[in-house]
């Protein structure tokens, strides 16, 4: 088969089969990253889990990420049928994600030269994340003459409308290559209805080229259980009211609303705010990083110091140790295309109290496994932790239906939800193709 020919689709489409190898590109981030970090959240949980499951249905995967130390190996075994394959591309330490968009044709060549060594017709389907990883993929595709699936994670549009104060707006740059990745891509997945209406409405995208899967949950790894052992290892009373923050620290994710909040409700209800305590597990990212001292300081000008921890990025058991411990677990972002955070907490049977936002009005059954709140206001915000927090029997409601609503969400299931997508896009693919082979012929004739 030559390049670009197109024709490594059509043999999969006759009864719309699974693809047998999909290439992954995540550029900016690898999904070997702790989350919580860095530019590293959400999108390496799910890329690296979804081509998890994935591979455990039948599909070799193959990410390509940016290599950020020469000690890396060019490729790296993350599970059976998933490779992750690290690509050189500007300086491996000391670019910002902002810088990235000059490190493109790097990357790109990386791409194109580890897919030339391969035999013709390899990869089945293009799958990129993250708008820079779209950029390359739309280049690769007409390359390998595939179809290319795009699965943003984030838009600049939606999220330079609902900026933090003093956050700075994502450049006009990236909204007009989100506006060119939207254009050529065959597919776009999305998290939720409401971001497909936000590509359909700000991006003019074609309706019929979206699907909608939303993300899981790890249900085997965040289960119920007892956080007493991690509660006593942080210092906390045996009656303290625990709140959970868990994400990276930047002004997106509003971490600093749960100290107003907790002002407020130190005004409002003393001996129950003596007894609050607020654990945040995450690092610097973003703009944060220009304010490594922020919430610390403001701690302390809140008098809240002595109740409020600070702890690094966690993964594993460790994770599911913190959401046990937590009585309430906050997600209080300005924007968040789903909120994995708020799943993982919930199937732990934590409920979660998060803005009504993005996504987490679909990762939050509100009055049923947590509660939204559609507002950024500390007065609100801290009146709800308030009421929960002094109230054992809706905190306990809540909780009970915290874990059935997160069993409504695995990553088997979205799996199965891309499959099915992969499905119809080297359908049509292929359909596209056998149309325009008919055209020709009947030119000829």
């Amino acid at each position: 088969m030559e390049h670009g020919s197109g024709r490594g689709v059509s043999h999969l489409c006759r009864n719309r089969v699974a693809p047998r190898r999909v290439a992954m590109l995540s550029m900016h981030t690898s999904p070997l990253d702790q989350p919580g970090t860095g530019d590293a959240g959400g999108m390496n949980v799910y890329v690296l889990q979804v081509a998890s499951r994935l591979a455990e249905a039948g599909v070799d995967v193959e990410i390509f990420t940016r290599a950020t130390s020469s000690e890396l190996p060019d490729c790296v075994m993350a599970a059976p049928g998933v490779t992750v394959r690290h690509i050189p591309a500007g300086p491996y330490e000391g670019l910002l994600k902002q810088d990235l968009p000059g490190q493109l044709c790097a990357f790109t060549a990386g791409v194109l030269r580890a897919e030339a060594a391969r035999p013709p017709g390899y990869y089945d389907l293009l799958h990129t994340h993250y708008w820079l990883s779209g950029h390359v993929g739309w280049l690769a595709k007409d390359r390998w003459g595939v179809p290319l699936v795009h699965t943003a994670h984030t838009l600049a549009k939606v999220k330079n409308e609902l900026l933090a104060e003093g956050d700075t707006p994502e450049p006009l740059s990236r909204v007009v290559g989100e506006e060119q990745v939207v254009e050529e891509a065959d597919r776009l997945v999305v998290n939720t209805p409401s971001e497909a209406e936000d590509l359909i409405v700000k991006y003019a995208a074609d309706p019929s080229k979206i699907s909608v899967v939303p993300p899981g949950v790890d249900l085997t790894r965040f289960t119920p259980g007892d956080g007493t052992a991690t509660r006593r290892a942080l210092g906390l009373p045996a009656d303290a009211r625990v709140i959970a923050f868990v994400g990276r620290i930047q002004p997106l994710k509003a971490p600093d609303l749960l100290l107003h909040a907790a002002a407020v409700l130190a005004r409002q209800d003393p001996h129950l705010a003596e007894r609050t305590h607020i654990v945040y597990v995450g690092g610097l990212s973003g703009t944060g990083l220009d304010r490594p001292g922020e919430l610390h300081d403001l701690a302390i000008r809140l008098g809240l110091a002595r109740r409020v921890h600070f702890l690094p990025p966690r993964s594993g058991q460790a994770l599911v140790d913190v959401y046990r411990a937590a009585d309430l677990v906050c997600v209080p972002s300005f924007n968040e295309t789903f909120g994995l955070v708020a799943l993982e907490a919930q199937a732990c049977g934590t409920p979660v109290v998060a803005a009504a936002v993005g996504g987490l009005p679909v990762a939050v059954h509100d009055g049923v496994s947590g509660i939204l709140v559609k507002s950024h206001s500390a007065q609100d915000w801290g009146h709800v932790l308030g009421r929960l927090l002094g109230e054992d029997g809706l905190r306990g409601l809540l909780a009970d239906g915290a874990r059935p609503h997160a069993e409504k969400y695995s990553w088997s299931r979205t799996a199965a939800g891309l499959l099915a997508t992969y499905r119809e896009t080297l359908y049509d693919r292929a359909d596209e193709m056998l149309r325009a082979s008919r055209a020709r012929q009947a030119r000829r004739v």
